[in-house]
């Protein structure tokens, strides 16, 4: 049945982000959609097409499939397709069919492109490439909710100045909300007790309500830190309730302004280098997940986030070893610690356990190894009590086998590329994101450019290594949008650690062992590939806008739970997300899941 005039409108307004439309500009543009019938099986839109536009699913069931021809999404009403994040150069890098009777809008692409210079919030939706442009990172641009105290003591207004007092005292604070079931009614402050009480000569069972300030003045969590810092200056306050819909959620005293402004990652690696302990330097690092918060909030890139937050790790493991060599002396020979894993590719986030190695000087002797061996178990047990976990897999310094002359590791790389079985290609894809952080660097260069060079130079071995690679696969599923996990305690979330961003960080690796390219870090990995031509310049820029995404959305997960007072994790419920985000982390799945396809069969050069 055709589609009226105000059916279309209507449904337009059910669909983010025509939803935000001004309503006249809706009835606008209604009429430029053209409507599609589609039977089962017919092709929409073929790969390398030129698009004609943007496609919006009114109803029915549409399959989109990559390069080699492999299902990667099944898209339902409300869904969006042919964008621009999914072409080059205005072809399709995909395919689109009708698996079932199916009714389609269609935005001719000149309409579409006026759409997305004209309105800001539509451009955001259909296109997240990453700007240029810095962002803010400081207090002033910050929202409240990244740094104001949760959960405010609070007192009814019947409770004594002598109850606050205490309470003030036991908690450490300098004020009290007054109210019940989180409806604020007033705030008293030590200032109040002083010039209220104390000062009058008062008694200390008088009644809050007597003293307290009433409807005090409030901001919401969405609030930025310079309404904060204006508000107070402006009216000479230094605690300002913070109220969502009319119930209190937390407060912003001057000392969380302060201790905000305070944790900055040079701050911490500085205490870090002068600690005289593991557990000096375990009160130092566990402000990392505030210092998390503080970067994300603030707009950080997430390879620049993790990137600080890996420097923290590694000045704790060279501080480690200093401490080790005082407390063992010199070392018998030169040593080598190296990690790998994401903090081998600096990319550590708030959740990281330890992966690391040491190479020894081929002159060391069977005398020698009792010293590297106490070195290895003082550094590891250090870093775990400053949260860095033992890692499951054992793949640590304190265990024999990674703790060897240079000779046996030359021998374990030649082993691993002559007979790439799964044992050696799972270990060479941890070794192959090897990075020095503390002592003799030089005993890691020859290696690695030996590796590299025997590693590119084997296609049996490098045929192997993609085959490993493809095991991580998107959490794309065909009739619901994502796979979750199906059982346990994650059940119907997303991993978006090993699911996420791992499927990304192995297929940089590829690229990097293709190109004999030195980087280590999966973004820096993609713009060498791209700049050596291992990678199209069409191919790089989709998946690292694919993974900037992913990791982002990893990021602002992990601070979600922070901000909740949860420890951190990989699993993310796609019930979470709002539309928008669940479509545009779909899409980033599906590039991802592309770019597997063309890896997997021989395309990788072309990106």
């Amino acid at each position: 049945m055709p589609l009226s005039q105000l059916d279309l409108t209507r449904f337009l307004s059910s669909v983010h982000p025509y939803d935000s439309l001004d309503p006249t500009l809706l009835d606008d543009l209604a009429p430029k959609f053209e409507l599609i019938d589609a039977a089962p099986g017919d092709q929409i839109y073929a790969l390398g097409e030129p698009l004609k536009g943007l496609y919006l699913v009114h109803h029915g069931e549409i399959e989109v499939s990559d390069e080699n021809n492999m299902p990667v999404s099944i898209l339902g009403a409300r869904n969006s397709f042919g964008e621009r994040g999914l072409t080059r150069g205005g072809l399709a890098v995909t395919s689109a069919a009708a698996t079932e009777a199916s009714v389609l809008l269609l935005l001719p692409k000149s309409d579409f492109d006026a759409l997305m210079k004209s309105q800001p919030k539509v451009a955001k939706f259909f296109d997240r490439r990453r700007s240029d442009a810095p962002r803010g990172d400081d207090l002033a641009t910050t929202q409240v909710d990244s740094f104001m105290a949760r959960k405010p003591v609070t007192c009814t207004p019947n409770a004594t100045v002598r109850e606050a007092a205490q309470m003030m005292r036991d908690w450490r604070i300098s004020c009290v909300c007054v109210g019940e079931n989180r409806q604020l009614d007033g705030i008293v402050t030590t200032r109040d007790l002083t010039a209220k009480i104390l000062a009058e000569g008062g008694s200390a069972d008088t009644p809050l309500a007597e003293i307290m300030t009433r409807n005090p003045m409030t901001l919401s969590p969405s609030a930025i830190g310079s309404d904060v810092l204006h508000a107070m200056m402006e009216r000479h306050i230094g605690h300002i309730p913070i109220v969502e819909g009319g119930q209190l959620v937390g407060i912003v005293t001057q000392t969380d302004l302060t201790r905000f402004q305070a944790v900055n990652s040079a701050e911490l690696v500085s205490a870090i280098a002068r600690a005289g302990s593991a557990e000096e330097m375990a009160k130092v690092t566990a402000e990392i997940p505030r210092l998390l918060v503080q970067l994300v909030a603030g707009g950080s890139r997430h390879e620049v986030v993790t990137r600080l937050i890996t420097d923290i790790a590694d000045t704790a493991t060279r501080r480690l070893l200093a401490l080790a060599e005082a407390k063992f002396g010199p070392p018998p020979a030169r040593y080598l610690w190296l990690a790998c894993g994401s903090q081998g590719r600096q990319e550590q986030t708030g959740v990281s356990d330890q992966d690391n190695c040491l190479f020894l000087d081929d002159s060391v002797t069977d005398d020698d190894m009792p010293y590297f061996r106490s070195l290895a178990k003082f550094v590891s047990d250090g870093l775990d009590t400053c949260g860095y976990f033992y890692c499951p897999g054992d793949m640590m310094a304190t265990n024999p086998r990674w703790c060897q002359p240079l000779r046996v590791w030359k021998d374990y790389f030649r082993g691993w590329i002559a007979k790439p079985n799964p044992e050696a290609q799972m270990l060479a894809s941890v070794m192959f994101d090897l990075r020095p952080i503390g002592g003799a660097f030089s005993l890691f260069e020859e290696v690695q450019s030996e590796t590299l060079q025997a590693a590119a130079s084997n296609s049996i071995f490098v045929a192997h290594m993609i085959s490993n690679s493809l095991k991580h696969t998107p959490p794309l599923g065909l009739l619901r949008g994502f796979a979750t996990i199906r059982s346990g305690e994650h059940r119907n979330t997303i991993d978006m650690k090993h699911n996420g961003v791992v499927p990304v960080v192995d297929l940089a690796r590829i690229y990097a062992l293709q190109g004999k390219l030195p980087e280590v870090n999966t973004r820096a990995r993609l713009v060498a590939a791209e700049a050596t031509g291992v990678l199209s310049p069409a191919g790089a820029r989709d998946l690292m806008d694919a993974y900037d995404l992913v990791a982002e959305t990893r990021l602002e997960h992990q601070v979600a739970l922070i901000k909740a007072e949860m420890a951190p994790d990989n699993f993310l419920a796609p019930s979470d997300l709002s539309d928008f985000e669940r479509s545009h982390l779909r899409d980033a799945f599906v590039v991802v899941k592309t770019m597997q396809s063309a890896v997997g069969h021989g395309k990788g050069m072309l990106g």
